[in-house]
């Protein structure tokens, strides 16, 4: 059997993660895999003896045994987060608001950029921001001070509708991944950071990371201009952590690590269980403000990347999610 490196190799940089997964696995199951789109792997299809899917990169979603409704509603965030306390999992909530006036007619009162404003008050002038469909991590930030949370509307606004505000929540974040109600991994998040390399400053290497953020179709990360560190020059492999979002595309660090505990598990299994997903990572705080087995959930993710099982050398892992997938899809 060719290995995962060996479909990977020769791909072009662009090429899906999950198009090179789903060319190893029909390999395994004995399924046929075709390219539909130039060799691209934005468009291809899987086929059985009886069975044909398509599966496209992007917004697609690489697991069609989450329904349409599950997904569509996990990929808000204030839904979902409703729909998790509704059913008594501890989510971390938010409110959410609106960042143009089209559409306004269709929404009810209390959720326009004023009311941020107000909202964002009531916490201090300080909250963690992010759009409320977005994903990757992008834009996703805490924003300080009632000036930088305007600019941060402007330049969302760009790109997305609609905003969630939340407290900001100190805490160690993890993954639990789940194929309906077995755990197939979790893994601990850390954040991203840039290595020193004993001449430029913390600025100039926060601008190279940013710039590769940029090409990526991600945002930036967010610093202090006025931040005396920064201009600090770290010895070289030294390594400075940049505060925020914890993603794997915006640089951060997931490992595979055993579940912080049991109710973390158990809370998992309840937060895929009441958005109606059958595959679900969902992402979590836990030891919360230094407070031992608090946990809180972050987000329910229905369309999960797995490329930390690629880097972990675990593609048994990625094996066991597409046997799921084409099993529940009637292919095996």
């Amino acid at each position: 059997m060719r290995s995962l490196g060996e479909f990977r190799k020769g791909k072009p940089g662009f090429y899906p993660d999950q198009s090179v997964y789903a060319e190893f696995a029909c390999a395994e199951f004995g399924l046929e895999f075709r390219d539909l789109d130039g060799g691209s792997g934005l468009l291809f299809s899987v086929a059985s003896r009886d069975r044909l899917l398509h599966f496209g990169a992007g917004r697609c979603s690489w697991y069609p045994q989450n329904s349409a409704t599950a997904s569509t509603l996990a990929s808000d965030k204030h839904f979902a987060s409703r729909i998790l306390r509704e059913a008594g999992v501890p989510a971390l909530g938010g409110e959410y608001f609106f960042l143009h006036d089209r559409h306004r007619a269709h929404r009810p009162a209390g959720h326009e950029r004023g009311d941020a404003i107000s909202c964002f008050k009531t916490l201090g002038g300080a909250a963690f921001v992010k759009p409320l469909t977005g994903s990757r991590g992008d834009f996703a930030q805490a924003v300080h001070g009632e000036a930088a949370l305007v600019r941060y509307f402007d330049d969302v606004v760009k790109y997305y509708d609609a905003i969630l505000i939340q407290p900001i929540v100190e805490g160690t974040e993890y993954r639990v991944f789940l194929l309906d109600d077995d755990v197939l991994y979790s893994a601990r998040k850390y954040r991203p950071s840039v290595a020193g390399d004993g001449v430029h400053t913390v600025r100039e290497l926060l601008a190279a990371h940013n710039d590769t953020l940029r090409a990526r179709g991600l945002s930036p990360a967010s610093l202090p201009n006025n931040d005396p560190s920064l201009d600090a020059v770290p010895a070289k492999g030294e390594r400075r952590e940049i505060p925020g979002r914890m993603n794997l595309s915006a640089g951060g660090t997931m490992v595979l690590a055993e579940a912080p505990s049991e109710e973390a598990i158990a809370l998992a299994r309840r937060a895929a269980r009441a958005t109606g997903l059958r595959v679900a990572a969902i992402d979590m705080f836990v030891d919360i403000g230094g407070k031992p087995d608090t946990v809180e959930i972050i987000e329910v993710n229905s369309n999960p990347s797995i490329r930390l099982l690629e880097d972990s050398s675990r593609g048994d892992l990625i094996l066991k999610i597409w046997h799921h997938t084409f099993s529940a899809m009637g292919m095996l």
